[in-house]
């Protein structure tokens, strides 16, 4: 007995005919399409990163700057 996966049970319950079609082999006609779909998905991936990747250099920085004006300002009051 083969497993299934929760992407062909999403793909069942969105379009039934669909997912037969790729379980018997049958080639998609809109291949243009899901080629442009999956290059959407790796942009947006690659935005995702880029944006935690800045967020945590923001932290990094602003961490940076508090420990510089505690330094500053201890190095005053001694």
């Amino acid at each position: 007995m083969r497993a299934i996966r929760s992407s062909e049970i999403g793909s069942y319950l969105y379009c039934r005919r669909a997912w037969w079609y790729r379980k018997i082999g049958t080639p998609s006609e809109n291949q243009a399409e899901l080629v442009a779909g999956t290059e959407l998905h790796r942009r947006h991936g690659r935005q995702v990163l880029v944006s935690a990747l800045t967020r945590t250099l923001g932290w990094i920085l602003l961490l940076a700057a508090i420990l510089t004006l505690v330094a500053y300002l201890a190095y005053q009051v001694l």
